[in-house]
């Protein structure tokens, strides 16, 4: 009877270990589990912390619009918009200064650059006030001068003066009064090659300088056989 009860509480211990053992395992698995759940979240915490940066871009472009839909994407600074501001109305005094030709110019070769300014110069004030609106700044730097302070820029008086004059005197001085305008948009465009961060941007200084740059020449060459 002994020996019955002894085998009897032997068979009871080791059920109750195996029982014990079995839901340690199962507590293990449970928290092996819980634990793996802990760091998918944690990673999705990390990635969505870590993409949040990218989908708002840094400094002013973060103006909701976004950066795919941007004409001038990327990186921008203060440099970069002064450009487009001011470039905005001085190319809109050099279209205005070549509408002035029709019916004035008299010289073929005046003509050509006039047909020349009106075709570059019109698209470009559409990029630059694009890249104003996806930078979410106003077009105009808000002096309320009408750009009349930049260099290069003509009076009302000067605009006044060229309009009173037809044929030779007018080729004469549509040649000069634009070579100080381009010579202006030239110096701009330079000190945003050197000072601008946006490539877009630079790259559309890269163009001005070397169009105008040009243009400049043919109008010096003109002005010599006048």
């Amino acid at each position: 009877m002994r020996s019955f009860t002894r085998r009897t509480a032997r068979k009871f211990a080791l059920a109750g270990a195996a029982t014990a053992t079995g839901l340690l395992l199962t507590a293990c698995g449970s928290d092996d589990g819980a634990s793996g759940m802990d760091h998918s979240g944690t990673s999705a915490s990390v990635t969505t912390s870590t993409a949040a940066p990218s989908a708002t871009p840094s400094g002013p472009s973060s103006s909701g619009a976004p950066a795919s839909g941007t004409p001038a994407s990327g990186d921008f600074n203060d440099a970069d918009v002064m450009f487009a501001q001011m470039m905005i109305p001085h190319h809109e005094q050099a279209l205005e200064m070549a509408g002035l030709a029709a019916g004035r110019a008299e010289d073929p070769e005046v003509r050509k650059l006039v047909a020349a300014i009106e075709r570059a110069q019109d698209p470009e004030i559409q990029k630059m006030k694009a890249w104003l609106k996806g930078w979410g700044r106003p077009e105009s730097a808000g002096h309320g001068s009408g750009g009349h302070g930049m260099a290069g820029m003509m009076s009302e008086q000067d605009m006044k003066d060229l309009a009173a004059l037809k044929g030779r005197a007018f080729d004469r001085k549509f040649a000069e009064l634009m070579i100080a305008h381009h010579d202006g948009a030239v110096a701009m465009a330079k000190d945003e090659q050197n000072n601008g961060r946006n490539a877009t941007a630079k790259a559309l200084a890269d163009d001005v300088v070397r169009t105008q740059s040009a243009e400049v020449a043919a109008l010096k060459k003109i002005l010599d056989r006048l």
